[in-house]
């Protein structure tokens, strides 16, 4: 009968990847630029203001979860499951990997994630909030794709 919680935590993840590339399109390279700004043009520190986005997304993870428990009902409490987990891949591909904000996962070597590595590349070629692009984190244009497998092979050729 419970089949379908990790089905509906499978499907809002996904979900997330859309809200996300909205999300960064429209507000963070729209109103909300001036938080964002400092991811772009770097300034010294660990922190940025560009970290307050994550409560766009832990607020209401955490507000699924604990008034889905409150009233006994699992449908929201699922759906705060796959915003955190989205919020947690996030973490660790955009923080962690793509930017070596903590230095885990340095050396993953996979055409994918040379892709999700290219396409944040072009992101941040331009520093400023007009003519950006590829604002997804997880999902990326073919483009990339193809030539991340065409760097992988050359790149396990020359091992």
């Amino acid at each position: 009968m419970y089949w379908w919680g990790p089905l509906l935590l499978i499907t809002t993840f996904f979900f997330m990847e859309f809200m996300a590339w909205c999300t960064h399109k429209f507000l963070m390279h729209g109103k909300m630029w001036y938080f964002h700004k400092d991811h772009h043009q770097i300034e010294p520190g660990f922190m940025e203001k560009n970290d307050i986005f994550f409560l766009i997304y832990a607020i209401p993870s955490w507000l699924c979860i604990m008034l889905g428990m409150m009233a006994n009902n699992y449908l929201p409490v699922w759906i705060g499951y796959g915003i955190a987990a989205y919020g947690l891949a996030y973490f660790l591909i955009h923080d962690v990997y793509i930017h070596q904000r903590v230095k885990w996962l340095r050396n993953l070597d996979h055409p994918y994630f040379y892709a999700i590595r290219k396409a944040h590349k072009i992101h941040h070629k331009n520093t400023g909030k007009e003519k950006g692009e590829c604002f997804g984190m997880l999902l990326v244009p073919p483009k990339f794709y193809q030539e991340a497998r065409k760097a992988y092979r050359r790149n396990s050729q020359a091992k």
